[in-house]
């Protein structure tokens, strides 16, 4: 076990700290975001073209009620109709929007909400990205667990009543590695019927290691996909190189994985514009990869720790749920998930519009579902990599979702031996 851990010394030294002082007043001293390092699977695909050719063109601003009007009226919503479900003249329409999205989510996924937990295995980073708490100048305790503990957290999760887990570390290939991550899965094979890994990108031959230790679905957050705005924010480690993120979950899909994950992180650039490239990101692999599950994620900035002015720009609630909204409605049946970032307030009524998944018991630190889920605290922990707004447990998420007329649902696929 790897504890009590602050930061890598190197980078605490007096020219540790001169290289990050380079590196954030002069651009020129970061490698080129937009070039693959050695080493970087680099696939043949059209999927990014396609996207940022809308992302580069759409101009929201021009988009007028009457072209709300004729997309809600439509029983297909196409490319056009979203852009104008996402503009700012959509915003007097949301309680419309919500009913289409309501009708189109009852239509495909009943009453049901999938619930799951996250479990952060490990919270070394190797990147330099401002907003995040595991980036590696910010000092905080890094914690890496053996697998006697990754196990005993599992079991504490499974006892619970929890069925899915998705498994994190931060973007450290070096402290956790491939078969480190890949160990943890099998680990979880034993306890969940689900398994999604939220890991750093890796080549298709990594991600199909990983689906044959157990891993069923992975999430990629591309962040940003203003990859002007990505390069400013993410200035050192392997997470700068743009287009190999935005590449991820084909890869996985072409290492066999079942399903994949998408989102931007809403408020680091323009929300609208990076909540469209999402959506089309989804769009185009549906088409190319018709077997896979697609979903879509929601979250927005939340303060982190030695940080607390870390909050999204411009995105309020009622922007977040007209985004949403506008996802049902193009993508009828992509899943959509809302985090514990949001409020329970929000959660519980987005649930009954269009979210089909939501976490519950979640904690974004390292080592700490002891504490959390019993009260008892046995081993040290690893701080968090943001701070969460919904703390419920699973039995009061539980309860509040059928307080809410809906059916909370821990798994619901059968594997066949």
């Amino acid at each position: 076990m790897e504890n009590n851990f602050l930061i890598d010394s190197d980078l605490l030294t007096e020219s540790g700290l001169n290289r990050k002082h380079q590196i954030e007043t002069d651009p020129s001293s970061r490698i080129n975001h937009m070039e693959y390092l050695p080493g970087m699977d680099v696939i043949e695909s059209d999927i990014r073209k396609c996207v940022m050719e809308h992302f580069d063109s759409y101009d929201y601003s021009k988009y007028t009620a009457k072209d709300v009007k004729r997309a809600l009226d439509s029983d297909r919503c196409t490319i056009e109709d979203f852009k104008a479900l996402l503009s700012p003249a959509a915003e007097p329409f949301l309680e419309q929007m919500a009913i289409k999205a309501q009708k189109e989510t009852s239509k495909h996924f009943g009453n049901t909400v999938y619930l799951f937990t996250p479990l952060y295995i490990a919270n070394y980073c190797e990147n330099y990205c401002v907003y995040c708490g595991f980036n590696c100048y910010n000092k905080i305790k890094r914690l890496k667990l053996d697998f006697d503990q990754i196990e005993h957290e599992m079991k504490v999760i499974s006892d619970s009543g929890m069925e899915e887990i998705l498994i994190l570390t931060g973007e450290s290939p070096t402290k956790s590695d491939v078969k480190y991550i890949g160990e943890a899965c099998k680990i979880a094979r034993k306890y969940f019927k689900m398994v999604g890994i939220e890991i750093y990108p890796v080549n298709v031959e990594d991600y199909r290691y990983l689906h044959e230790c157990g891993v069923d679905y992975v999430t990629v957050f591309q962040e940003t996909y203003d990859s002007d705005k990505y390069e400013t924010l993410h200035l050192m480690g392997n997470k700068r190189i743009w287009p190999y993120r935005f590449d991820a979950q084909e890869r996985a899909l072409m290492g066999g994985m079942r399903g994949v994950a998408f989102s931007a992180l809403l408020g680091l650039s323009d929300f609208r514009k990076d909540a469209l490239a999402s959506a089309l990101h989804v769009y185009y692999l549906q088409r190319k990869y018709p077997h896979a599950e697609m979903s879509l994620s929601c979250p927005r900035l939340r303060p982190i720790i030695n940080n607390d002015t870390i909050n999204p720009l411009d995105v309020g609630e009622k922007q977040l749920c007209q985004i949403i909204c506008a996802y049902r409605i193009f993508l009828p049946f992509c899943g959509i998930t809302v985090s514990s970032r949001e409020t329970a307030e929000f959660r519980n009524g987005i649930v009954k519009i269009a979210a089909t998944k939501v976490s519950a018991g979640v904690s974004t630190g390292i080592g700490d579902h002891e504490e959390k889920y019993t009260g008892k605290q046995e081993e040290e922990s690893g701080d968090e990599q943001f701070e969460i707004c919904d703390g419920r447990s699973l039995n009061s998420m539980y309860s509040d979702i059928t307080a809410e007329g809906l059916q909370p649902v821990f798994n619901d696929y059968v594997y066949v031996g």
